[in-house]
């Protein structure tokens, strides 16, 4: 299961292949990758017949051990940075202890990218490649992801790649130390972007809006006319600075890139390439359960429709889909949490099932995943689904422990607010430059971690210059 800074594509709880412990750095197959190459027009011409709409993909079979790289990055080349290094590491563990294997991971884009292991069968292929079509129909139609696409381009691969060389070059003038101390605030800070706001947008107004004059009305003619060289000298209402933030300000790379006290110029342009990084990764986040779920329902329509298919690979590639779309880990393995593959994937047949392809065509363009459990899983799926809190009691009976629908959505999409970390937003600027920070545990129940909290103002006072608190609305903080 993926989080935030990571692609989208299919991951599965299968063992994967080798020993445990080996990563594999396998070249595709030259049969099944040629065999593959000439199933894929006949794949993408059903996709096309079946509704899907999308930008071009470009697909390309890699080794398994850049395929991991990309996971942790969330992009094929991306700025350098310690933080990766440790994500790398987990992964890897979870690999070697044989808890998940990529098959795939996409890039929206025009065209898309989509990087496949070069160790999938024919069968992972054909999977593969119609649940790339799905994510590629998703991104396309998508509101969340049109706007992202519209502010920061098309190709998000190549500007991230920009933004690494980017780095490596403040590296090479600026030395690894201060170029890394920046890197800590900014990617400590990357979950920290005002989503109503757009990616391009202009600094505060330095000065106060002027309070409208006063009516023209006689009495001011008459007083005005007892002594005219002083109403002529009157110079009108004097400007006053505005307070910095006006208001309190959630967009904390923004508000630091632009109003940090001595923050050069490299180091602004850093804040920035994270923050656009960050607009790009939004909507994967806010969308993962409808996403993974569409990608899952149409990678499994189009493998029932697509009778071209040689009858071993498709009964191969339906296993692989039950692997993936399962409720729960497999055999000894322990489940952390819900499937997105699995609700999104049982909620979207729901939906067609119950009100048709258009009307979940409209769902898909118009939700995120708030709106979408919100709206669309309802008591019965829930129930059928087995999400509600079960429990056994002394005579061994199996019963419903909880089956409060609204407290179930919220525990669901709970993590999505705010892209999931907790309302922080700059409060004033003293005049001493003092940055006040205050967290609003109102907006969503959402707490803090104060040992992580307190190494994230280190970070950012390291980049302000200046002192930098934070206060709390929390009752017990």
């Amino acid at each position: 299961m993926k989080t935030f800074g990571t692609p989208f594509g299919i991951f599965s709880n299968i063992r994967p292949r080798g020993e445990i412990g080996e990563l594999d750095t396998t070249v595709p197959t030259p049969h099944i990758d040629k065999k593959w190459r000439e199933l894929l027009p006949r794949i993408e011409e059903l996709a096309a017949r079946a509704g899907l709409v999308y930008n071009p993909v470009d697909f390309e079979a890699v080794p398994e051990s850049f395929m991991m790289e990309i996971a942790v990055y969330g992009l094929p080349v991306r700025m350098p940075h310690w933080s990766f290094g440790v994500r790398y590491i987990s992964q890897l563990i979870q690999h070697r202890m044989g808890h998940s294997r990529l098959f795939e991971v996409v890039f929206p884009g025009n065209p898309g990218h989509a990087y496949l292991a070069a160790g999938n069968s024919l069968a992972e292929n054909m999977l593969v490649t119609a649940h790339v079509l799905g994510h590629a129909d998703f991104s396309r139609n998508n509101m969340l992801f049109r706007s992202s696409q519209q502010q920061v381009g098309d190709h998000i691969v190549e500007q991230a790649a920009s933004h690494a060389r980017q780095i490596t070059m403040a590296v090479e003038e600026h030395g690894l130390k201060r170029v890394e101390l920046v890197l800590d605030a900014a990617l400590a800070l990357e979950q920290h972007i005002d989503v109503d706001r757009r990616v391009q947008r202009e600094r505060y107004p330095e000065y106060q809006a002027a309070k409208p004059e006063p009516p023209d009305d006689a009495f001011s003619k008459r007083f005005a006319a007892l002594n005219p060289d002083e109403a002529a000298r009157d110079e009108g209402p004097k400007l006053k600075r505005a307070a910095i933030p006006p208001h309190p300000e959630r967009d904390l790379l923004w508000f630091i890139a632009n109003y940090a006290p001595e923050l050069e110029g490299w180091e602004r342009d850093i804040f920035l390439a994270v923050r656009e990084e960050s607009f790009y990764f939004h909507p994967v986040h806010a969308t993962q359960i409808m996403n993974e779920g569409w990608a899952s329902y149409w990678h499994a329509r189009l493998l029932r429709e697509a009778d071209f298919l040689p009858q071993g690979a498709y009964v191969d590639a339906i296993k692989c889909h039950s692997d993936v779309v399962r409720p729960i880990a497999g055999g000894d393995k322990v489940a952390l949490g819900i499937n997105p593959y699995h609700l999104g994937f049982s909620m979207w047949e729901d939906i067609v099932e119950r009100d048709g392809m258009d009307a979940a065509r409209r769902i898909m363009q118009e939700d995120d995943d708030v709106s979408f459990v919100r709206n669309q899983l309802n008591a019965e799926l829930a129930a059928k689904l087995q999400l509600f809190r079960f429990g056994a009691d002394s005579s061994g009976s199996v019963k419903v422990l909880e089956t409060d629908l609204n407290a179930l959505h919220e525990v669901i999409v709970g993590p999505k607010y705010n892209f999931g970390a907790p309302s922080v937003a700059a409060a004033h600027v003293r005049v001493d430059g003092t940055l006040e920070l205050v967290h609003d545990y109102k907006v969503d129940g959402r707490g803090v971690d104060v040992e992580r909290t307190k190494k994230v103002l280190e970070y950012v006072e390291k980049v302000w210059r200046r002192p930098v608190t934070r206060m709390t609305s929390m009752p017990w903080a």
